[in-house]
């Protein structure tokens, strides 16, 4: 096959797919209450060349140590066998082998899932399928890995409606432990009332079941989503989906006095109130929601947040205590430039220091670099920070954060030798030369909020 004729296969492909993709989306969203028996026949050759170019291969091997470069060798052999398996049902899927990393300025360690290719590429393609299906179910209030939406989108909604309401109570919800905690029970009775396809069924019971092998040896947990798994995040959706989000729209907010609304990444959620009675009723029960489906929410870390917004002449007291975290930001009332209250968004000192211990750690591994190489990779990091915190109203942690690593790259410049030692004069002209990049807004709430 040449290299035109290829390129035309693989667009004509991307074209079924997306038609078949649109079908069950339209077929879901009339249906909402239609349980789907046959799904698994959308799975073909075709759909797993696609979910293979879908899959990043750029990450380390699994248990089976198969790099990118040697399963792609046969990979019309290998994605064809893969088919047969899973719809034979002889698909055994391997276990996901666990490594831990080190966190960022502590002692403490990070368990991170790392599954083969091939099964990535199997949760990838079954992915396809249940996504156009569950995405008609999910309330808007839902952002975490879902296609075209995002933590910023998240942070916009919250802000809208909190300038909106002129504040109000938050509950800072904090769930202990949850992709750990998914009961698989209650998990196989969210999935039967829209998905009871045998064959995806027999997959996605495999993939829970397969284990995590640390240091050689496999351990079966009984509860928890997939690590590192594509699936994974699907169903921890599907999860708090049916926990917080349906429960919270349809049975809680109809019974309150005043406004709510809820605005969840993933496990991270902010439930927003009008009034205070509504709050602390809704957190008087919560932990016993929670509870039922197996979850628990942090004790000290879950709370009540007074964030109404300030008279004129400004609350007394700690503004820590009327200021709360989400998504790696500290949301509190400040004054605009035009002296009016209003709700402004800062990189949480967690995250900023976080931040800074890693460019600190890379500058001292890679002190011996040539200075333009050094100032090509922070400058990337510069840039990935700034894609992330550079929302309205940050400008002044960003450029503090510039600071910060300005001063962290002059440090061990001047660790370079013995002779080296880097004033701040000779540090000022040579980033003259090698410029780091200043800080911008990325995500401005002035902006048109685009619709997800």
């Amino acid at each position: 096959m040449g290299l035109l004729e290829g390129q035309v296969m693989r667009t004509l492909g991307r074209e079924i797919i997306s038609t078949r993709q649109g079908k069950l989306a339209e077929l879901a969203q009339i249906e909402p209450k239609l349980v789907m028996t046959t799904l698994a026949h959308h799975i073909d050759e075709v759909w797993l060349r696609e979910a293979y170019r879908r899959t990043r291969k750029d990450g380390a091997v699994g248990v089976d140590g198969v790099t990118a470069e040697q399963y792609e060798a046969e990979l019309e052999s290998n994605l064809s066998s893969m088919l047969d398996r899973f719809k034979s049902g002889r698909y055994r899927a391997p276990s996901v082998r666990r490594v831990h990393i080190p966190k960022p300025g502590t002692k403490k360690t990070r368990p991170i899932g790392i599954p083969t290719l091939e099964d990535k590429v199997l949760q990838r393609a079954v992915l396809m399928v249940l996504e156009p299906v569950y995405e008609q179910d999910f309330l808007d209030c839902s952002y975490g890995f879902r296609p075209g939406r995002s933590a910023h989108q998240a942070l916009d909604t919250l802000w809208r409606g909190l300038m909106e309401m002129g504040g109000g109570w938050i509950i800072d919800l904090d769930i202990e432990s949850f992709f750990d905690e998914v009961n698989w029970s209650h998990l196989r009775g969210f999935l039967d009332r829209r998905v009871r396809d045998g064959v995806i069924r027999r997959a996605i019971g495999k993939w829970l079941n397969a284990g995590v092998m640390e240091e050689g040896v496999v351990y079966h947990p009984e509860r928890g989503t997939p690590q590192g798994g594509v699936i994974s995040p699907m169903l921890s959706n599907l999860y708090l989906h049916e926990v917080l989000d349906v429960w919270f729209e349809h049975e809680v907010k109809p019974r309150l006095r005043g406004r709510a609304f809820e605005a969840r990444f993933a496990d991270d959620a902010a439930l927003v109130f009008e009034r205070e009675e509504d709050a602390r009723r809704v957190l008087a029960v919560l932990a016993k929601r929670f509870a039922k489906y197996g979850l628990r929410l942090h004790p000290e870390k879950t709370r009540l947040v007074d964030f109404r917004s300030p008279p004129r002449t400004g609350w007394g007291g700690s503004q820590r205590e009327r200021s709360f975290d989400l998504l790696g930001f500290t949301h509190f009332w400040g004054r605009s430039r035009k002296g009016r209250w209003v709700v402004q968004r800062k990189t949480a000192k967690d995250r900023f220091t976080r931040a800074l211990r890693a460019v600190g750690g890379w500058c001292r591994a890679h002190r011996h670099w040539p200075v333009p190489a050094q100032c090509l990779a922070l400058s990337r990091k510069l840039q990935g920070h700034y894609a992330y915190y550079g929302i309205t109203g940050n400008a002044r942690a960003l450029a503090r954060f510039l600071y910060e690593v300005r001063r962290l790259w002059r440090k061990w410049l001047s660790r370079r030798s013995w002779h080296a030692r880097m004033t701040w004069e000779k540090f000022v002209r040579l980033t003259a030369c090698y410029p780091l990049p200043p800080p911008r807004v990325v995500h401005s709430v002035f902006r048109r909020a685009t619709t997800p």
